[in-house]
């Protein structure tokens, strides 16, 4: 059976040796699961949404209609399948079995499985907040989220090996600061899912809509509206403080971090290309101090 691989994944994956060799073996460890879990296979899916991991509809036994998902060696990605374990379907979709050696899981298909993209952004603010307001919680002890902080040094270190592109010095290091800042300063510590927009966002017919790919770290929970935010940039630019302000208030976190955060993600998030929007964008947000 040769499995197809989409372009998406493939430019992901040339993007570092750990990644490029997983990739190798992925139509190996694609054949070893699909046996193991008696599946037959469909294509993979494909898109924007689709770059940091191998996912394909499959018929499992009793033609139990599932999606297998193997990620990619991926830092932000590294506790998926210990938050869906913790969740266990709410509000996400379930995990049904898994593999932590090769990242893989099984997972229920949501049904009819369109995306939250379908909706206008307003009605997309309500659908997210609601989702994310389910996902906060504190989980038991010992349990092996890392802080929000572990990401953002992270990307702390990958922005300044670039700091020769960067377009504007000064944003960029208030952005980098405040990175630390508001970790430090934040008042609550909430398992996030970090990584929540509408394209990870699926009709299903318990939900009526479900989280997909939560990315889970501990911290401040005014950082989880960013990534929504983050995807509708039109909005942003056009009445970026009010599109921030409703959002924030549908969640009811501090509106002001709310703005902060987005502004240094917008300002000092690594990029592949610094000459994107990003920067004009951080300027219409950023604090009155700049």
């Amino acid at each position: 059976m040769t499995q197809i691989i989409p372009a998406s994944l493939v430019a992901s994956c040339a993007k570092t040796p750990a990644r490029a060799e997983w990739l190798e073996h992925l139509p190996g460890v694609i054949l070893e699961l699909a046996r193991r879990w008696s599946l037959t296979l469909g294509a993979p899916f494909e898109g924007e949404d689709v770059s940091c991991s191998w996912v394909a509809p499959a018929v499992g036994l009793g033609d139990t209609r599932v999606v297998l998902k193997i990620g990619m060696p991926h830092m932000e990605g590294e506790h998926e399948i210990d938050g869906l374990r913790l969740l266990d379907g709410d509000p996400t979709v379930c995990l049904l079995d898994a593999d932590d050696k090769y990242g893989a899981m099984l997972l229920e298909r949501c049904e009819p499985g369109t995306s939250l993209r379908e909706l206008p952004e307003e009605e997309q603010d309500v659908v997210i907040a609601e989702l994310l307001r389910l996902f906060w919680r504190t989980p038991p002890p010992g349990h092996p989220f890392r802080q929000l902080s572990v990401m953002l040094d992270h990307w702390t270190a990958v922005t300044r090996l670039d700091a020769d592109k960067w377009p504007d010095r000064s944003l960029v290091e208030e952005g980098l600061d405040l990175f630390e800042d508001l970790a430090e300063t934040a008042q609550s510590n909430m398992l996030l899912a970090t990584d929540l927009h509408a394209g990870n966002v699926l009709r299903d017919e318990r939900g009526p809509w479900v989280a997909i790919d939560p990315k889970p770290f501990m911290g401040d929970p005014a950082y989880d509206a960013t990534q929504h935010l983050l995807n509708c940039r039109v909005r942003l630019r056009s009445r970026g403080m009010d599109t921030i302000n409703r959002f924030a208030d549908l969640l009811d976190v501090d509106r002001d971090r709310v703005q902060l955060w987005t502004f240094a993600r917008l300002a000092a998030e690594p990029r592949d290309d610094w000459d994107d929007e990003a920067t004009s964008l951080a300027r219409l947000l950023a604090p009155v101090r700049l």
